[in-house]
């Protein structure tokens, strides 16, 4: 095991914006109410960790391992996840704030987003297959040569897909959210 490996551990009320977290291999491990803002987790490792409550806005994700991570009540304004290393990348989140983030290129099949806030979200070019937007925000986010295949909008709002640039085969939608996927053609749908 590596040197600075850290098991089963719960960090509350961390503020790691005056005091950085220490470099390691963090192993189902929960933080809960700490503050990450603005901080440098380059080359940090979480596997079967749990963020709950915490701000890791405008944090630094440059190799940064994240395999099968769950953000629970988190503020994450504009992070850039496509520096995460991609090895094993698996996440959750559940009434998250992701605004501004980017997920720009990455294989993210069966991922769920839940009672989460994503405006102006990147997904070009990610890979989405059979992923979860369960009662999500999605206003300006970003959907261009997206892998839409088998993914679940039905409860999600505020999209703009444009059905031409991306692949949408057997997603699925509600009859609500049309009006989503014919943005581009500038008409009005009346109930």
């Amino acid at each position: 095991m590596p040197e600075n490996y850290i098991a089963d551990k719960t960090f509350d009320k961390e503020d790691y914006t005056l005091r950085p977290l220490p470099k390691a291999e963090y192993e189902n491990c929960k933080f809960i109410n700490c503050n990450f803002s603005s901080s440098d987790l380059s080359g940090v490792k979480f596997l079967d960790c749990q963020f709950i409550s915490c701000n890791l806005s405008l944090a630094s994700f440059a190799k940064t391992a994240l395999i099968d991570v769950n953000f629970s009540d988190c503020k994450m304004l504009g992070l850039r996840f496509e520096n995460c290393n991609d090895f094993g990348l698996a996440f959750s989140f559940d009434n998250c704030k992701l605004d501004h983030s980017s997920f720009y290129k990455l294989k993210l099949k069966k991922t769920t987003f839940k009672n989460s806030q994503l405006h102006e979200v990147d997904f070009s070019e990610c890979d989405l297959m059979q992923s979860v937007f369960d009662y999500c925000d999605l206003s300006a986010a970003t959907f261009d040569r997206t892998n839409l295949e088998k993914v679940d909008f039905r409860t999600a709002y505020n999209y703009s897909i444009d059905p031409n640039s991306n692949r949408v085969k057997k997603a699925r939608f509600s009859k609500s959210g049309l009006a989503g996927l014919l943005y581009k053609y500038d008409i009005q749908i009346s109930e």
